[in-house]
């Protein structure tokens, strides 16, 4: 397809693509040649016919044309095979148990209505029980980089469909590590979100009260923006849960990240893994943070317990009585494993919980130290052959620095860290405490920014996108909790009310314009001396210098009650063509004020009076 020579389908190139007159009905045939061109390479359970989705990419382009907003529009998309997508069967990778929803998970739901294609299921370690992405009577997808390896699970085909470059981005699920551990194995961005800030409601649960929906994709831009569309309250799912207003929405720009002690880091002999996470501390440290050592060992008996406690009876509280009437139809070790739940009682659930009490107050103590820890995603990788001999030992050790993070309801963005020498990628993981999604995410994109190199298994490098659609400030303030500000006056860096912004844990994003409809004046009596910002339709002048600053919603709040009149806080519209908060003039302040727009900015004003 001449007009769709992208290397990748990330969604920076897709828009631009999209902008110059590329059709959707180009990509779903694109994406369809690719996937066939792959043959048989175990990533898929169910595909929708080509017919059908092109049907929808058809009806998608006349709503655009009708004024719909349509924020994923065109934007092609997998579905792990435990959740629902109507019209394609269930299965969990258990063709026995499989049955056809009658709607889209809410999740999938909102995705469509935001105009991305549902391309097919994929496939997973059975029941979602499984780091390692071979227990599936459907075959074992590999790591994009070598065959010989496993792509890891247990969402294994979302994560190989993405970065193969069959769909722009891909869903997965998350409970032990399965959003994280195959993004590593596959040189991906593996966003495992806030327990419930996904809505699980059509998810065929593993462990029901720590399930999250997981997002994969190429950048954190494009997790960004899937989060945009997919995050929110949804009354009707016992497990989710409104956005903290008060979380962490930013990082400052002197954060702290914290690292396990010297000899508490394990790479079972993998001096690669060793190399790259050293490097990963450094390039965070070039970002402006400040390694702490943390003491990591109530995070590894955390771990501990997600399979030798109670949880595991969680998973087979979820698939109670199917697994009583077949259990032929279970993987081997997979019912194994959640045959082992038989042995737990009543008694050893609320030990469990007294022992994850008292452990999550010991972590707690960590995170009066550090903003945000920096761990592994994994120890190592395995090949095939390695799994199929310790097929429980070697999925154990995949959970090394995964198996907590459910159970101390923490947040995390698994990011590239780039490649050993055999050419394998593994990665680096992000943590936070709950709700501080957009701030991991945020700096998650700066660290692999840092880093560059290649989106996935695509030849697309992250360097070569186009830059306004890339950015992930884009796509930021939609995520729960992240308010972007503009300022234009003595809120500026430097004047002599930055300290309003700094002083709440604001950061500075950019350095932009306004639209060309806006005019400056400099008002009279005011103290510090302020300009007031104007919108005037139907007026082109140059666009005024603005800085945008992120910050939390509360912060917000708090910055917000102190503006004086005859300021206030309203819309505007950048050069860009996006809308952030800024401030605006009460027109009555302009009795007395002189028209400085021709200076182009407050700075160039004061400076020509100098």
């Amino acid at each position: 397809m001449s007009s769709l020579s992208l290397s990748s389908l990330d969604l920076a190139s897709l828009a631009s693509a999209y902008s110059s007159g590329l059709s959707p009905l180009e990509v779903v045939r694109e994406v369809y040649r690719r996937i066939a061109a792959r043959g048989a390479d175990h990533v898929w359970i169910t595909l929708r016919p080509e017919a059908e989705v092109l049907a929808e990419a058809s009806a998608l382009a006349d709503r655009r044309a009708a004024g719909d907003s349509l924020p994923l529009f065109g934007v092609p998309f997998a579905v792990k095979d435990n959740l629902d997508a109507a019209g394609l069967p269930t299965t969990a990778a258990c063709p026995a148990f499989a049955y056809s929803p009658a709607s889209d998970a809410e999740v999938v739901r909102r995705l469509r209505a935001a105009g991305a294609l549902v391309v097919g299921k994929t496939n997973l370690d059975q029941f979602a029980t499984g780091l390692v992405g071979v227990r599936s009577p459907h075959g074992a997808p590999s790591s994009v980089f070598n065959s010989e390896y496993i792509s890891g699970g247990s969402s294994s085909g979302s994560a190989v469909a993405v970065a193969a470059g069959l769909v722009s981005f891909a869903l997965g699920t998350d409970t032990a590590g399965s959003g994280r551990v195959p993004a590593a194995f596959n040189n991906l961005v593996g966003w495992k979100p806030t327990k419930g800030l996904l809505s699980t409601r059509g998810l065929v649960p593993a462990c029901r009260s720590l399930d999250c929906v997981s997002v994969f994709s190429l950048t954190c831009a494009d997790s960004a923006a899937v989060a945009a569309v997919a995050a929110g309250f949804d009354a009707a799912d016992p497990f989710s849960r409104a956005a903290s207003a008060s979380a962490r929405s930013v990082f400052p720009p002197a954060f702290r990240f914290g690292v396990p002690r010297p000899g508490q880091l394990e790479f079972f002999g993998d001096a690669g893994a060793a190399r790259l996470f050293a490097e990963a501390a450094e390039r965070l440290r070039s970002l402006g943070g400040e390694q702490v050592e943390i003491d990591f060992a109530p995070f590894a008996q955390t771990a501990a317990l997600l399979y030798s406690g109670p949880w595991v009876a969680e998973r087979l509280a979820a698939i109670t009585p199917f697994a009583d009437d077949h259990p032929a139809a279970l993987h081997p070790v997979t019912a194994a494993i959640i045959g082992g739940a038989r042995k737990q009682t009543a008694v050893d659930a609320f030990r469990g919980l007294y022992r994850l009490e008292e452990l999550r107050r010991v972590a707690a103590s960590a995170w009066e130290r550090m903003d945000v820890l920096l761990l592994p995603t994994t120890p190592t990788i395995y090949t095939h052959a390695q799994v199929a001999a310790e097929p429980v030992l070697l999925n154990t050790r995949l959970g090394t620095y995964t198996n907590f993070v459910n159970l101390l309801d923490l947040c995390g963005v698994a990011v590239p860290a780039g490649f050993r020498g055999d050419g394998l990628p593994l990665g680096v993981t992000l943590l936070a405490p709950a709700f501080a999604d957009g701030a991991v995410l945020e700096l998650a994109a700066r660290f692999h920014a840092r880093l560059g190199g290649r989106l996935g298994g695509t030849p697309a490098e992250l360097a070569s996108l186009p830059r306004s659609a890339a950015s992930f400030a884009a796509t930021a303030p939609a995520l729960p909790g992240v308010v972007r500000l503009a300022v234009v006056g003595a809120h500026l860096s430097g004047q002599p009310l930055n300290h309003q912004l700094t002083s709440r844990g604001a950061v500075l994003e950019t350095a932009t314009r306004t639209a060309a409809d806006y005019r400056l004046y400099a008002l009279s009596g005011t103290t510090p001396p302020k300009p007031g910002l104007v919108l005037s339709p139907g007026f082109s002048g140059p666009g005024l210098e603005v800085e945008v600053w992120r910050l939390s919603a509360a912060a917000f709040g708090e910055f917000t009650a102190e503006v004086p009149p005859p300021l206030a806080i309203g819309n505007l519209t950048l050069a860009d063509g996006s809308r952030v908060k800024g401030f605006v003039c009460e027109p009555a302040a302009l009795s007395g004020a002189v028209e400085i727009t021709a200076h182009g900015g407050w700075r160039a004003y004061l400076a020509s009076r100098a």
